[in-house]
């Protein structure tokens, strides 16, 4: 197994126990990620993000991971968790593909592509299935999630180099 196969396993494997510290041990300092709904997260703010994800995550909280393939500059994986959101209490089971890139053993870029409309769906339930494609929707979606983040960020007095 290529080394950054095993950082992914690494990864993927420390999501599954919601142990936000072990993976953001496989993330570089200057790590950049994007997802639908987290845009342009960076070094410090990638890692917030997996933090309060893992501590926010439902007792019911499933995560499966596949495909993972790495060589020495990038990767694939693909993951599903499957949880109730936490707003509605409705259960979401996502489907993602990730793309990597590494640098000095870790992964220094992360994108997470998934249906956000698909996701709306399921999470917010009729209003998400007719109205999640909409950029407001969209948007409203984005915005919240990045309003917890800096909550989060706030309340655990998060900051660069801590």
């Amino acid at each position: 197994m290529h080394p950054n196969e095993a950082l992914l396993e690494k990864f993927y494997s420390a999501f599954q126990k919601r142990d936000a510290a072990t993976m953001n041990s496989c993330y570089h300092e200057d790590v950049e990620f994007w997802d639908p709904v987290f845009h342009d997260l960076k070094g410090w703010k990638a890692r917030a993000m997996w933090s309060m994800l893992t501590e926010r995550a439902a007792p019911d909280f499933k995560l499966t991971f596949s495909g993972i393939k790495a060589d020495d500059n990038g990767g694939v994986a693909h993951w599903e968790p499957t949880y109730a959101f936490s707003k509605t209490g409705n259960l979401v089971h996502n489907i993602i593909d990730a793309k990597f890139e590494f640098r000095d053993g870790k992964i220094i870029k992360h994108r997470d592509s998934f249906d956000l409309w698909r996701w709306a769906g399921q999470a917010l339930g009729a209003s998400g299935k007719f109205l999640g494609w909409t950029p407001m929707v969209q948007n409203k979606i984005r915005g919240e999630a990045a309003t917890g983040l800096e909550m989060f960020i706030k309340r655990k007095k998060l900051g660069p180099g801590k």
